[in-house]
Order: structure tokens, then C-alpha cells, then sequence
């Protein structure tokens, strides 16, 4: 059973607010003060001397009850003397029945500074502190401090020292209090405890805190140390003002403060935080021009200015560069930002190259390294290899903490390993690490993920009944994942808990209730949300309105979206080029498009570039409305400002030339798809073997995205296919094909060509026929592209007798030969050494019209280089020149001529493969340019 607690402050006691004294509390029976029967003045005397003589032993002999107002008698006339005063109140502390009071600790502070018994002074108001941090919240303590610094007329300075206990104990509050009313007591804090603030200011974020209280401290005549001036920097650079954190360097020197390294190191952050390296490199050049030595931590921020901005291997050089140029030896944590960029880059294999380096160096590794190792493994999928970061922790003296196992957690999420994820949470608890809120979130994103929603609701209740209360980052999960399952009454159900527990301000949540509802096509609903969200103090954001005008966009209601838009610009939130995309994209579907160019123009004078959705949602469009013209113009610009078309676009068009009935532009279009690899980039696709899962996975994953972007399945299942087959995977691309059969697809012919294209080409011709057979069988006519194919494959296999009776029989099919099928050919008859029939069909291609091309000669000179016929291909090669054919021609004819005089034969072959890479088929050569007529070729 897993364990759970929360963390909640103790009540106040119930009888606070009977104005009883400040110093009273349950574990405490402090004796109430008799205010009507002040202590005797004969008694405090004998006390004092007991006390003077060392004999505190004997006061309890006395016949007397302890009270606060004898306590404070005592001090008050033992004020002089520190170290009785001292004794006596620990005398008093280890009465069982009484503890001093607030006054009785103030006035024994400033009896001990008095007395320059400094050590005892900060122990005893840490003691102090302590007692009432949760009672002190008029500052009784200062007002207690103050009213016994008015009795005695001492000491001043337990003023400072209180002010640094609170900056140590983080009461910030307090401790600005203390400095605020310093003033009214005629003191000024100290330069040290002014520093102390000022940097616990910094680093709790309270930056503009910070600024207030520095220029306080300079109204007071508090003059700025070199340590001021670095926190102050640093205060600069945290709020992104690093320009002005320079210039507040510049005028510290002027006034003479010199700037110390770590000054320029908090410069040399703030510019790094902002990406800018160069001006980070500027401060490096500075420090050298003031003398300054860089050290480790120098160079360390340089690299993670570097790994910032991708660049790993500028961020590599400065690592090198400090071990070679500056002859220091990387720290851990150097390393550690280089291992933790690679590892964010995706580069992994060179996070690991670093890490064995450290080690061999003899560095140790940290558990920072060992998370941005695991986080970059996670974040490619390999949770194998992030496991095994794990266990080598163990190797390493490491103890995984909360964020390896959450990172780790995530990971699984990801994967849809479920079951691994909830074990990894068991394991978790066996490690004594509690599971936290992000542990929950994490879970409720993977399950929601995977659409495990059932699961999800069981994870929130038992999150909620083990104590650990939801943030906004959970409730906007389970929100979402609730409209997924289109639970609007459970969703309706979960928001009012959201605005009951007081998530009133949070824009998170807002949105998402907003976005579930607008993608229900509820948007009377949606905008009554938006409404409240105003009522309620949350101001809407950019995302908010682009959300609703999305929303009505997709219901056909774009004139309301125009309205929601107006409302935006007057609250002078700028407008999106995500929320003109969606605009873009309902003036479509209302069928207004003469404003679509209207829209484009107001894109473009408020400095808006269209995107590649920009351009997804025109083309589209355009094909819709069957306007292919704007959409091909819209697609050419598209490319002339660097975008490149993706699967999505191209898809786009293919389908809108298949409903104009432009068949072969489109297998075209398709062909090139393939060529340039716009087939789903899955993983699976590159695993050897896959498997009926895998291609199940695939097979619904294309589904998805024939859905979201509303493209005919067939074509994105045969760019699918084409694309496992151009990888060499045909097998792979087979079971696809039969899953994808079952799932209902019809194959066309494109689909077939490119099976059998893939299986002849990997010299499996018989299931290449079998293929074309069941082609036949479904009524579908092969193409020549089909039958080149084959006899391609039958020309690997060396069966060019059965390619040439196939390519006879093409005429009877009502099929006609092209450039192709002619080299095809040629090039078999040529690798068998069959030169005579190489060069009939040669004959045969010119006498049916058809022009030989680069790949038809090279062929014919490979072949009879190969076969020694040296004599006869040089031949062949002059006549080709003199007739003054296409250069590229030219240019291969040289060097061949060349390879042939040198005897260099084996570069001939090289470069025949070549031409075939580079597809210098298309370059054609007419027969008259070359005059080599079947009465004239070389026997």
C-alpha cells in the first residue's frame, strides 16, 4: 500500500486570541503574569546575591513561585554584569513549571551584546526567533527589543543582529520589517547584514524588493561594497536587464568600487540567460583588459551560453581551449553542462563519450550529470538505456533522487509503458522517496496520452485520497483528458471542484476548460467560461482568444471569430499567426475567400510571416475549392522563402488532382513524394522486423493523421509503403500491405507498382509476378512503369531471355516501350556480355522513335570496356563527340577516353555507377546528333 503525507502548519493555539502573552504555548507551562503582586523588592535582592556569589543552587530554597515580573527584576538590576545575567536565565530556563518570556530573552540580548558576549547574543535569538515564528506576526520581538533598548539605553547592535537571524532563518517579512524601523531608532544596519539581505532578496526572486531596499540603503548613507555591487548585478541580470546591470558596473567604478570576478560572472550569466554569447565573450575581453584571470567557472558559462544555442561544438572548443590554453584542469560541473547540452540536443552517444573521458580523468560523476543522462535517454525513447543509468548510480555512490525517477517515469509514460511506470512508483517508495504532485502529473499525462482515461480517474482519486493536493497542472490534465473521452458532465463536474478550491486566477486552467469546449462544438458554453473568467479577476491571454476564434472557426461561425478578435486588439493583445492561420482556414469553410487575400495583406503589415500551416491551410483551401492554380502559386512561394512541403501539403495536393481526374500528375506528385522521404518518419520504420503490433501502431497512427487533416487514407498509406520499400524493407512493406488490407484499403495501381518495383528490385521475381497477377485479379490494368519493373528484376536475376519474351509481349498488353524499358534491357544484354543484341535493340529504340539517352550509351560503352572491346568503344565514344551531343555526355565520354588510354578500367565501371546515381537517364540524345544507324554500328 503506498505511503502518503502532507506537510500543513500546526494550528495556532485555541486561546491566542484571549490576549493571552505571546510566550505561552501547549509544551510550554509558562507562568501567567500576577500584575497586582509586583515581587517584593527584598526578594529580588536576595536573589541578585545569590546569583553574584555563584550560589544559584540556592534559590530554590526560597519560599517562592517563579514569575515573569521577578525574572525581569532580576535582569534588570544584574544589567551590568553579562555573565551572571547569562547564569541566572539559564538557571531559570531549567525550571520545570516556567519559561522566560519575550521580554525576559530581549532583555538578556542586550545585557549579553552589551558585554560583547557576541556568540551568546545570536544563540539566544535564534532561540528566540524559534519560539516565535509562529506567534510573531506584529513583530512583538522588535517591538520588545526596542522597549528594553529605551530602558537600558544599550545596546544598538543586537538591532543588526536580529536583522541577519531573520535573513539566515529566510523571514524575510521580519527582517524587513527590522530594517524599515532601524531608522526610528536613529540606527543603520550594517554593511554586512544589508549584503545579507540584499542577496536573500535576489534569491527568493524578490528582485524588485531588492531594488527598493538598495536605493533605501543609499538614502542612509550606506556606502557599496564590491559585494553589494555583485548582488545587485546579479539582481539585474535575474530580471533581464543585463544592459543595465553593465551600466551599474560602469558607475560603481566611478565611484570607486572595483568589480570583482564574481561580478563579471553574474554579467557573464545574465547575457548567457539572454542567448547572447557574443556580448558574453565582450565581458571575457573586459576582464582581460582589467587584469581579471578567468577560472573554471568563466569558461563553464561560456559553455552553457554555447550549449544554450545548440551549439555544441563552439560549447566542446571552450572546454578544450581552457585545458590547452589556459592550463585549467574542467571541474564536474563543467563537464556536467556539456554532458547535460549534448543530452538536450539528442546527441547521447557524445554525452557518453564525455562522461568515460571525466571518469578516466578521474572525476567523479554527480547526479546531475546522471539525470540529463537519463532525461536524454527518455527523451529518445531508449528507457533501456535510462534504466541503466540507474543501476550504474549504484557503482557510482549515487542515490537516485525525486527527478531521476520522475524523469524516468515520464519516459515510460511516453512509451505507453504503463506498467513499468506504476512499478517504477513501487520502487520509488521502497527508496523511501515519496511520490510528489508532479509524480501524479506525470502519470495522468502518460495515461492520458495512450487514451488510458479509466486509469487516469483511478490515479487522481487515489491521489486525493492519500492527501497530496492537485496543482493547476493536474487539474488542466484531467480536465483535457475528461473532454478527450467527451465526458462533458465529469468534465462540468471537475471544474466546479477547480474554482471551490480556489484555482480562481489560474489562466491554465481557463484555457483548457475553454479548448474542451470549443472542441465539442460547445460554444455558447465556452464563451459563458470566458465571461466568468473576466468576473473572476483572470485576465484572458493571447491563447484564450485564439482559442475561441479557433473554436468558431471549425463551426463554421467566422464572423463571431472576426468579433472575438476585435475584442483582443482592444485589450492590446497582439495577434498570432496561429490565430490568422485559424481564421485563414474558416474563411474557407464559410466559403469567403475573397477575404482570404485581404487577411494575408493585414498579416503582412503587422510584420506576420506566413508559416508552413500558414501555407498548409491556403493550399488547401485552394484544392478544396478546386482552384489549383492559387494553390500551386501559393505553394511555389511557399518554397521561395525556404519552407519546405511536407507530407500533409503534398498529400493536400495529390488529392486535389485525383478529384480533377489529373491521374498521372498526381502518381507523380506521389512519386516524388517518396523520393524526397515525405513517408511517415515512425520509428518502426527502421527496425528490421515488424511486427503485427508495430504494424498495427503505424497503420492507426496514419489513421490519425488522415483524420486531423482530413487527407484520403489510400494516399498517405501508399507514401507509407513506397517509403518502407524504398529503405529495402519489401517484406516489411508486404505485412503492411495485408494489415492495411484487412482495415478495409483498396490498393490502386500505384500501390502494386510500387510493391513489385521493391521486390524485383530485390531480385525476388517470381512474388513480383505473383503481384502483378493478383493486380489482374482485382481489375486493375499494369502499367509500363508496372512491367518495367519486372523486367527489371528479371534482368538482376540474369533472365534476360524471359525479360525480352515479356518485353514482345508488351504490344499485345496495348502497352508501348519507352526510354526505360529499352535501357532496362540494353543494360542486362550488356552485363551478360550479349553486346550483339545490345546494340539490335539499341537499332530497334531509334527505329521506333526514341531517342537514346547518357544512360543508353553508358551502358553500351561500360558493356564493351568490360568485354575488352576497347577499340570498338573508343570508336563509339568519337563519334559521339564530334557530334556535338549534351555536355554532361561530353564530359563522361572524356573521362572514359581517359580511363581507357591509362588502361584504368575498373574507374570506368565506377563511373557508370555513378551516372546511374546522379539519374543522368534523363538527358536524351537524338539519333541524328549521333550518327550511328544500324548500317553503321560498330560489329
Amino acid at each position: 500500500m503506498h505511503r502518503y503525507f502532507s506537510i500543513f502548519t500546526p494550528p495556532l493555539p485555541s486561546r491566542l486570541h484571549l490576549r493571552r502573552p505571546i510566550h505561552l504555548s501547549r509544551t510550554l507551562l509558562w507562568k501567567l503574569r500576577d500584575e497586582s503582586h509586583p515581587a517584593p523588592p527584598e526578594l529580588v535582592s536576595r536573589i541578585c546575591r545569590l546569583v553574584l556569589l555563584r550560589r544559584c543552587n540556592a534559590i530554590s530554597k526560597l519560599n517562592f513561585v517563579f514569575s515573569d515580573d521577578i525574572v525581569d527584576a532580576v535582569l534588570r538590576n544584574l544589567r551590568l554584569n553579562p555573565t551572571a545575567s547569562l547564569g541566572f536565565f539559564q538557571f531559570v530556563s531549567k525550571q520545570q513549571n516556567f519559561r522566560p518570556n519575550v521580554k525576559s530573552y530581549c532583555k538578556l540580548v542586550h545585557i549579553l551584546s552589551r558585554g560583547r558576549m557576541y556568540d551568546e547574543t545570536r544563540a539566544y535569538l535564534n532561540q528566540l526567533v524559534d519560539l516565535c515564528k509562529f506567534k510573531d506576526r506584529g513583530n512583538v520581538i522588535w517591538d520588545e527589543l526596542v522597549g528594553v533598548y529605551r530602558e537600558f539605553a544599550f545596546s544598538p547592535t543586537v538591532f543588526d543582529m536580529i536583522l541577519k537571524v531573520y535573513v539566515e532563518k529566510g523571514l524575510t517579512k521580519n527582517a524587513l520589517y527590522v530594517f524599515d524601523n532601524m531608522g526610528k531608532c536613529g540606527r543603520i544596519p550594517s554593511l554586512r547584514s544589508c549584503n545579507s539581505l540584499l542577496n536573500n532578496l535576489v534569491k527568493n526572486g524578490e528582485t524588485h524588493t531588492a531594488h527598493y531596499v538598495y536605493q533605501q540603503m543609499i538614502r542612509v548613507g550606506i556606502v557599496p561594497d564590491v559585494f553589494m555591487v555583485s548582488i545587485m548585478v546579479n539582481a539585474f541580470c535575474k530580471d533581464g536587464k543585463v544592459d543595465e546591470a553593465a551600466g551599474f558596473v560602469k558607475k560603481m567604478e566611478n565611484l570607486g568600487v572595483e568589480p570583482n570576478i564574481v561580478t563579471y560572472h553574474s554579467l557573464i550569466n545574465g547575457y548567457v540567460s539572454l542567448g547572447d554569447v557574443e556580448a558574453a565573450k565582450g565581458v571575457l575581453k573586459f576582464m582581460s583588459e582589467k587584469g581579471v584571470s578567468r577560472n573554471v567557472v568563466t569558461y563553464t558559462l561560456l559553455i552553457k551560453g554555447y550549449c544554450k544555442q545548440c551549439k555544441m561544438d563552439e560549447a566542446e572548443k571552450v572546454l578544450r581551449g581552457m585545458q590547452e590554453e589556459a592550463a585549467l584542469v574542467p571541474d564536474e560541473r563543467a563537464y556536467g553542462v556539456l554532458i547535460d547540452g549534448y543530452c538536450r540536443t539528442g546527441k547521447i552517444d557524445d554525452a557518453v563519450r564525455l562522461l568515460d573521458e571525466m571518469l578516466r580523468l578521474g572525476l567523479k560523476t554527480n547526479l546531475f550529470i546522471c539525470n540529463s543522462l537519463i532525461n536524454g535517454y527518455c527523451k529518445r525513447g531508449e528507457i533501456h538505456e535510462a534504466e541503466g543509468v540507474i543501476t550504474r548510480m549504484v557503482d557510482w555512490n549515487l542515490k537516485p533522487d525525486s527527478y531521476s525517477y520522475n524523469t524516468l517515469l515520464d519516459g515510460y509514460c511516453r512509451e505507453g509503458h504503463t506498467s513499468e511506470a506504476f512499478n517504477l512508483c513501487d520502487k520509488m517508495l521502497q527508496e523511501g522517496i515519496e511520490p510528489t504532485v508532479l509524480t501524479y502529473n506525470t502519470l495522468l499525462k502518460g495515461l492520458c496520452r495512450v487514451g488510458a482515461f479509466d486509469d487516469a480517474l483511478q490515479i487522481w482519486h487515489l491521489m486525493m485520497k492519500r492527501g497530496v493536493a492537485p496543482d493547476e497542472v493536474g487539474y488542466s490534465t484531467l480536465l483535457d483528458g475528461l473532454f478527450k473521452m467527451e465526458n462533458f458532465e465529469g468534465a462540468s463536474t471537475l471544474w466546479k471542484d477547480i474554482l471551490a478550491r480556489g484555482f480562481t486566477k489560474s489562466r491554465i486552467t481557463f484555457n483548457t476548460m475553454i479548448s474542451g469546449l470549443c472542441k465539442m462544438g460547445k460554444m455558447v458554453e465556452a464563451e459563458e467560461i470566458f465571461d466568468k473568467m473576466k468576473d473572476l479577476g483572470c485576465s484572458p491571454d493571447g491563447i484564450t482568444y485564439r482559442t475561441l476564434i479557433d473554436g468558431y472557426c471549425k463551426a463554421s461561425n467566422v464572423g463571431q471569430a472576426f468579433k472575438v478578435k476585435g475584442a483582443m486588439e482592444r485589450e492590446s493583445i497582439s495577434p498570432s499567426i496561429e490565430m490568422y492561420n485559424s481564421l485563414i482556414s474558416g474563411l474557407f469553410k464559410s466559403r469567403r475567400l475573397v477575404e482570404v487575400t485581404d487577411l494575408l495583406t493585414e498579416m503582412g503589415i503587422r510584420g506576420l510571416t506566413p508559416n508552413i500551416v500558414t501555407y498548409g491551410a491556403l493550399i488547401d483551401g485552394w484544392c478544396k475549392e478546386g482552384m489549383l492554380d492559387k494553390a500551386f502559386s501559393s505553394y511555389f512561394e511557399m518554397t521561395e522563402n525556404g519552407l519546405s512541403a511536407n507530407i500533409i501539403i503534398c498529400s493536400t495536393m495529390v488529392s486535389g488532382l485525383y478529384r480533377l481526374g489529373r491521374i498521372d500528375e498526381a502518381n507523380l506528385l506521389m512519386q516524388k513524394m517518396v523520393d524526397h522521404g515525405f513517408f511517415p518518419d515512425h520509428e518502426c520504420f527502421l527496425k528490421s522486423d515488424i511486427r503485427y503490433a508495430a504494424i498495427q501502431k503505424i497503420a492507426d497512427s496514419l489513421d490519425e493523421s488522415c483524420k486531423t487533416f482530413l487527407l484520403p487514407n489510400n494516399i498517405v498509406y501508399n507514401i507509407a509503403i513506397a517509403g518502407l520499400c524504398k529503405t529495402g524493407k519489401v517484406d516489411d512493406a508486404r505485412r503492411f500491405f495485408s494489415m492495411l488490407s484487412l482495415k478495409g484499403f483498396v490498393p490502386d495501381n500505384f500501390t502494386y507498382c510500387t510493391l513489385i518495383h521493391g521486390y524485383s528490385a530485390a531480385g525476388n521475381v517470381d512474388e513480383a509476378f505473383r503481384l502483378r497477377d493478383e493486380m489482374l485479379r482485382r481489375g486493375l490494368v499494369p502499367n509500363i512503369v508496372t512491367y518495367n519493373a519486372l523486367i527489371n528484376g528479371l534482368c538482376k536475376s540474369e533472365n534476360v531471355d524471359r525479360a525480352q519474351r515479356l518485353f514482345h509481349k508488351l504490344h499485345q498488353k496495348g502497352l508501348f516501350p519507352n526510354v526505360v524499358t529499352y535501357n532496362t534491357l540494353i543494360d542486362g544484354y550488356c552485363k551478360i556480355g550479349n553486346m550483339d543484341a545490345a546494340f539490335k535493340l539499341k537499332d530497334k529504340m531509334i527505329e521506333e522513335g526514341i531517342s537514346p539517352s547518357v544512360v543508353t550509351y553508358s551502358a553500351l560503352i561500360n558493356g564493351l570496356c568490360k568485354h575488352g572491346d576497347i577499340e570498338r568503344s573508343m570508336k563509339l565514344l568519337n563519334q559521339m563527340i564530334k557530334a556535338g551531343v549534351d555536355s554532361k555526355l561530353i564530359e563522361y565520354c572524356t573521362l572514359v577516353q581517359g580511363y581507357i588510354r591509362s588502361g584504368e578500367m575498373q574507374k570506368i565501371h565506377k563511373l557508370y555507377d555513378m551516372m546511374h546515381i546522379r539519374c543522368l537517364s534523363t538527358t536524351a540524345i537524338s539519333h541524328k546528333q549521333v550518327d550511328l544507324r544500324p548500317q553503321t554500328t560498330m560489329k
